[in-house]
């Protein structure tokens, strides 16, 4: 049964969809380090490209988790994720059409995909802030 001070709280969307984004992050963080070797052939991801990149997705999820699960949420640290989730997003877009890293076809729509998740992302936080913002019209979000 869930708690009923969770019902109540102006943080509620925004700490769920931050611990989903923490979650799926860690999994591709910890994907992107283990099989680093093994995504070389179908994807032209480099071996130390892949595992700094696994590497700062496990940062972030860690970042991401740590913001959930504080008791007050200040609006600054949503809209900071929303804007390091763009910064992210537009960042695997340009690995994708830039040739910095040789890709083949399928890394390249692997980056595109990444870039639209991390897109989604962004979208259902920045919701999660909107609604902490018209209902309780602060700048910080304590759960009760």
């Amino acid at each position: 049964m869930t708690d009923p001070t969770e019902r109540h709280d102006p943080a509620r969307l925004l700490r769920l969809v931050l611990r989903i984004d923490s979650g799926s992050t860690a999994v591709m963080g910890v994907v992107l380090i283990a099989a680093s070797s093994l995504l070389v052939s179908p994807t032209g991801i480099p071996v130390a490209f892949s595992v700094g990149f696994g590497l700062y997705q496990l940062a972030g999820a860690t970042a991401l988790f740590f913001v959930a699960t504080r008791p007050t949420i200040p609006s600054v640290l949503g809209w900071a994720v929303v804007g390091l989730n763009i910064v992210s997003g537009l960042g695997c877009l340009v690995v994708a059409v830039a040739d910095l890293v040789s890709l083949t076809t399928f890394g390249i729509v692997f980056m595109i995909i990444g870039a639209m998740v991390v897109a989604v992302y962004a979208v259902l936080e920045y919701a999660g802030i909107r609604r902490m913002i018209e209902s309780g019209g602060g700048r910080a979000f304590k759960a009760r």
